[in-house]
């Protein structure tokens, strides 16, 4: 699989800022505090992975990269973000990762998992309860700029970090 230059540039402008974030990343208290929270061997796997996914129609080798995927199932609204997150044995598909969205724009996150829990993003303090084999869904408009963790409460899950430029 090759890389077309200009799906490299978002990547490429992201890597040092992705670097500094990675020093401020946000624990479960639901701020913004400085709190490294992963080790060398994720970072290093981090700054590999596409900081977004926003082609229109992904090769299947991209359906397993290490940031949530958007949802495939019909044309989206473009001002709208989705991200799409599913949990099974207690593993993360697709693994978490960094997804960034714009300031003032739409984000629709859908979370299914296989036990009764609650997904909560941090910092928007905006949560849905899960039932086993149910789609939830958060939908909102990213009106605060900054990290933010999306996870899960009772198995304490990390989902994905949201990333509001």
């Amino acid at each position: 699989m090759t890389f077309a230059p200009a799906r490299l540039r978002p990547l490429l402008a992201a890597l040092p800022l992705g670097a500094a974030l990675l020093m401020a990343t946000s624990a479960c208290g639901g701020s913004n505090a400085a709190a490294p929270t992963q080790s060398a061997a994720q970072a290093s796997t981090e700054s590999t992975a596409p900081a977004s996914t926003e082609s229109t129609a992904p090769a299947p080798a991209e359906s397993a990269s290490a940031v949530p995927s958007e949802s495939a199932a019909a044309p989206a609204d473009p001002a709208v973000k989705e991200i799409t997150v599913t949990v099974a044995g207690r593993k993360v598909t697709p693994p978490p990762g960094r997804i960034e969205v714009t300031k003032g724009q739409t984000v629709r996150i859908t979370v299914t998992g296989d036990t009764a829990d609650e997904a909560h993003l941090h910092g928007y303090d905006k949560a849905v309860s899960l039932q086993p084999g149910t789609p939830a869904s958060i939908e909102f408009v990213a009106d605060q700029t900054g990290l933010f963790e999306m996870e899960t409460h009772e198995s304490g899950l990390q989902l994905f970090q949201l990333v509001v430029r």
